[in-house]
């Protein structure tokens, strides 16, 4: 073995090493992430208008000097994760010196902490940041090994006794965070809609199945106030819910019917749900395009979810699905698809075609046709 070919071996050897470090360290970015949001620091640095110093900023979260140098770290870490950004500013007072400014990022805007009433129907993550990081979320990972070995449905049921749906009727602090998460989440939806208009143009009645407290109907009926739409839920989820002329609550179970429309709507929702199950609802739908009219013919299903494209997609995004399917078996009997699961479930269920929309990030929307 020559000289050259020991160095490319350590080389490569090396760069194993690293690989394996980044990786089986990545919660220390989670965990980094989860304590900058603790401490309020997005909103910190919003609320100064300027980009802020290490020292104004330690002096903003009123901790003690002897922390600046560990926060410098934190927010270091943060930069390099593209969460926040570092930009030069001129020092008034010396003016040969140049000093240093957080500013933030498009990730870090998205995870202010917006109470305001005219940025209740902005985009903003932090309530699904937090979810994820809740220690009820956490701590089912500790137990994946474990559930390979046991007959358990779930990580989420081997790592807490019960499942998440029954862990979060029990928990109310931990129903409400969930609810407010799937919440934030569905904000987005305000950009969908204005992509996608011809998508929904012409609609004149939906259900949104799994709609919760119906915010994803408030945006479609903001664009669309022609359209009458029904959120279709648990009975407790829509129970006290206010109902206007053109937006209704219905409590029922989607595996025994849905609600009649010219289009049943799904946000995020078939994923959480084995394909057995997803068929079940499907077959539901296909009846309530049927019952609304025109046998069906001119109804459709519109789904807004996940299509795993290792070919098409950039590599960061395929692994963010990956991660989300893991997740999925770990959380609840769901999972991430593939276009062709998802046809040969369309099929199945009766509909004849469809059509994928991949231009909204990590999901897709999917129209699908009887």
């Amino acid at each position: 073995m020559d000289l050259n070919q020991s160095q490319e071996e350590a080389n490569e050897v090396f760069e194993a090493q690293a690989h394996i470090y980044r990786h089986i360290l990545n919660y220390a970015t989670s965990m980094s992430l989860g304590c900058a949001l603790e401490l309020g620091i997005p909103n910190i640095i919003h609320n100064h208008g300027n980009p802020i110093t290490i020292q104004e900023l330690v002096s903003k979260l009123d901790l003690p000097i002897s922390k600046t140098l560990h926060l410098q770290r934190l927010m270091r870490l943060l930069i390099h994760s593209d969460f926040f950004s570092l930009t030069k500013l001129h020092d008034q007072e010396a003016h040969e010196d140049e000093k240093e400014g957080y500013v933030l990022t498009t990730s870090s805007r998205l995870l202010l902490n917006n109470t305001s009433e005219s940025s209740k129907n902005q985009p903003n993550l932090l309530p699904f940041a937090n979810l994820i990081l809740d220690p009820a979320f956490v701590t089912p990972w500790q137990f994946l090994g474990k559930w390979f070995h046991g007959t358990e449905s779930t990580v989420f049921e081997t790592a807490h006794g019960i499942s998440l749906w029954e862990y979060a009727n029990k928990n109310p602090g931990f129903n409400g965070l969930f609810n407010d998460a799937m919440a934030s989440d569905s904000r987005m939806m305000s950009l969908v809609v204005k992509d996608c208009q011809d998508v929904f143009e012409g609609v004149e009645s939906l259900v949104d199945v799994g709609g919760g407290t119906g915010l994803n109907a408030k945006i479609l009926l903001e664009a669309f106030p022609h359209m009458t739409c029904t959120v279709f839920d648990l009975p407790h989820v829509v129970s006290d819910m206010i109902e206007t002329k053109n937006l209704k609550y219905v409590g029922g179970d989607m595996f025994s019917s849905i609600p009649s429309a010219n289009a049943i709507f799904f946000k995020n929702v078939l994923h959480n749900w084995s394909d057995d199950n997803v068929l079940k609802i499907l077959k539901r739908c296909r009846e309530a395009i049927r019952l609304a009219g025109d046998d069906g013919n001119k109804g459709k299903v519109i789904i807004i979810d996940m299509v795993v494209d290792e070919n098409r997609d950039r590599h960061e995004i395929t692994e963010t699905k990956m991660v989300f399917d893991v997740l999925m078996m770990v959380l609840v009997t769901g999972r991430e698809r593939k276009e062709v699961e998802w046809e040969k479930l369309f099929l199945e269920a009766g509909f004849s075609r469809y059509k994928i929309t991949p231009n909204f990030g990590l999901r897709s929307l999917i129209e699908v046709f009887p």
